[in-house]
């Protein structure tokens, strides 16, 4: 199948184009024609698929059939993200394949001023991409009116669900007209996305293009086995020997990110952090650094895993597992994106024997494990338990840096200190916490 079989317009198709795209994806060809048809639709596929294409297209195809009002536009298109960054990618999507349109759109989340994006609804917008925390103080304020949306976007509904937003959800979903259409889209398929979609979703079309929680074919998956305080000497030399020049390293705290981008840099291996803490023009920059070469390894945490889209990324680190196993998913999807190949490799160490067995049962695949000459693990060391975190020490237990001692400063939850496994997020748990620590997501 081509774009040009979809009913798209010519417009539309001509910016299709212009990006080089002839053949859409899987979740694109399934998904495109029934939301044309004016369907609901629940969809999940593995991270790299094109989902965002997959309810641009159609959202600014059914949009320029009706011009906008004159002359004052209203919102008629809403997309919820979890994050800034999936914002602001989800936006620049909308602006290029709408770019031979009269449609208008802005973006509004955390991080930043207020008073511009104001201006911006204030001259009127046709489409809305937000963050929740964000939007509701738009409409605290009175710069925002719901009542004119035609369609509904929950991007990342699973992320939405692990950082505590369902709240925030059901607040906006109230203030939505009764009459509109409704896309939900999904990384990961939980029952919890089943239970949402349930009491979101009318008669909705189903699209899954992947096993549930399946990770991508085309990222190569292994396991190094390591020591704790072995972890940051390894990840160096590995980066060293190697000559790897863009290399995205996931931590689980934004110390432990912020304590192992300083010692790549004490390295000489020029490097960033991006977590919560930072404020969104430091992470701005470091992302655009990171896809410009300007820097060779981005330090983040989860939040960063969803919203870092970068052509042909080749390498994954997980510095740390993550405390949910749907997170790996996730982390490992940043690579291996639009038919490229990439790798993912995790350092473990004993600590996270019970994360790495919850990751291989969700993906439904035993992880190949290897150790590097001179970095082989002491199997006189006993596990300890994970702490949990607030964003304290991450590792550093035994003397590392940033090895893998504490929980997530991001909303998740650790071990206990009985070392059991780790358990779901209570999503409305941590919401409050959530949305103020990290600039009203």
């Amino acid at each position: 199948m081509l774009f040009s079989e979809l009913k798209l317009s010519a417009d539309i198709l001509k910016a299709v184009k212009d990006e080089g795209y002839e053949t859409p994806t899987p979740v694109q060809a399934q998904a495109i024609p029934v939301i044309l048809e004016g369907r609901d639709i629940l969809a999940g596929a593995q991270t790299g698929t094109g989902k965002t294409a997959g309810f641009t297209l159609p959202m600014l195809e059914i949009l320029s059939k009706n011009p906008p009002a004159k002359p004052k536009r209203r919102i008629r298109a809403l997309i919820l993200t979890p994050t800034r960054e999936l914002a602001a990618q989800v936006g620049e999507s909308v602006k290029t394949y709408g770019k031979y349109l009269t449609l208008k759109s802005t973006i509004v989340y955390g991080g930043v001023g207020i008073n511009p994006q104001m201006a911006a609804l204030r001259s009127g917008v046709d489409i809305l991409i937000a963050t929740p925390g964000r939007l509701l103080d738009h409409i605290g304020q009175g710069t925002v009116d719901l009542g004119a949306v035609e369609i509904f976007v929950l991007d990342e509904a699973d992320r939405m669900l692990d950082m505590g937003f369902i709240r925030d959800i059901k607040k906006v979903i109230e203030l939505l007209p009764k009459k509109r259409q409704n896309l939900l889209f999904s990384a990961t398929y939980s029952d919890e996305i089943k239970i949402l979609a349930n009491t979101l979703l009318k008669n909705p079309a189903e699209v899954e293009v992947a096993r549930r929680n399946t990770s991508s074919e085309l990222v190569k998956q292994s396991v190094l086995l390591v020591d704790c305080k072995r972890k940051s000497a390894l990840l160096s030399h590995l980066i060293e020997k190697n000559n790897w020049e863009q290399v995205l390293v996931f931590t689980r705290t934004k110390h432990g990110a912020n304590k192992l981008s300083e010692y790549l840099e004490k390295c000489k291996i020029t490097s960033s952090a991006i977590h919560g803490n930072k404020s969104q023009a430091a992470r701005t920059k470091a992302l655009a650094d990171f896809k410009q070469g300007a820097i060779r390894v981005l330090v983040a945490t989860d939040i960063a895993a969803r919203g870092i889209d970068i052509d042909a990324l080749p390498h994954v680190i997980n510095f740390e597992l993550p405390n949910i196993s749907e997170d790996y998913v996730h982390r490992i999807g940043r690579t291996g994106r639009a038919g490229c190949e990439g790798e993912a490799l995790s350092l473990v160490c004993v600590d996270e024997f019970e994360y790495m067995r919850g990751i291989e049962k969700l993906i439904k695949k035993e992880l190949d494990k290897s150790t590097i000459e001179g970095f082989e693990p002491d199997p006189n060391i006993k596990a300890e338990p994970i702490k949990r975190g607030g964003g304290g020490s991450s590792g550093g237990g035994r003397g590392g840096n940033g090895g893998g001692r504490t929980g997530s400063g991001n909303g998740g939850s650790g071990r206990s200190a009985q070392g059991r496994a780790p358990q779901k997020r209570d999503s409305g748990r941590h919401e409050p916490k959530r949305r103020d620590k990290d600039g009203r997501h």
